[in-house]
């Protein structure tokens, strides 16, 4: 069996598709049908989610930072799917010498400060914890290199349950709010 071009277009005249819907409604049901099967076959590429055990790791970030910069922040949402609690011990990035989990807060005065958990950070049984600017966060020390917008670079999260998982963190923009990625 041979595969002639000219058949195929006899079988399927010009304006085929358009011709058997004859209404505006069918023709935006079609157009709405096609957007969705556009983003349920895109969606896996979009996704930026990471798992270990009962914990899901959604969406790392950091943002790029300045020529010669010392330190840089990652950012992300653990979700604990399981039954009982988890706690995240450690974290690694390959851009820093050092990483750390840290929390960010503003006291009475209206002085904010920073501080290292050193035990961890708890994600409750059945819920989640964002880490995101002004909050929790990891905190990338004596970095070796720049983290440069648009690029990607790899660590590790630990739980104390779940394990060791590794991720990628998307780098966003320099300054600016984070476009919502799913978190």
């Amino acid at each position: 069996m041979t595969f002639s071009a000219r058949a195929f277009a006899r079988s399927f005249p010009l304006g085929w598709p358009a011709s058997r819907l004859r209404s505006p409604e069918e023709r935006i049901g079609l157009a709405v049908f096609a957007l969705a099967l556009l983003f349920a076959m895109t969606h896996s590429l979009w996704a930026h989610e990471f798992k270990a055990g009962d914990i899901e790791i959604v969406h790392p970030w950091s943002r790029a930072t300045p020529e010669g910069a010392k330190v840089a922040a990652g950012y992300l949402v653990l979700k604990n799917h399981g039954g009982s609690p988890d706690r995240l011990v450690s974290a690694t990035g390959e851009v820093a010498g050092v990483t750390q989990i840290h929390e960010m807060g503003v006291d009475a005065n209206g002085v904010m400060s920073m501080k290292q958990l050193a035990d961890g950070l708890e994600i409750p049984a059945g819920g989640e914890v964002a880490l995101k600017p002004g909050s929790f966060h990891i905190m990338f020390m004596d970095l070796r290199k720049p983290a440069r917008e648009g690029q990607s670079f790899k660590g590790t999260l630990t739980f104390e349950k779940a394990g060791t998982v590794e991720v990628e963190y998307s780098v966003d923009a320099m300054g600016g709010e984070h476009a919502d990625h799913g978190g």
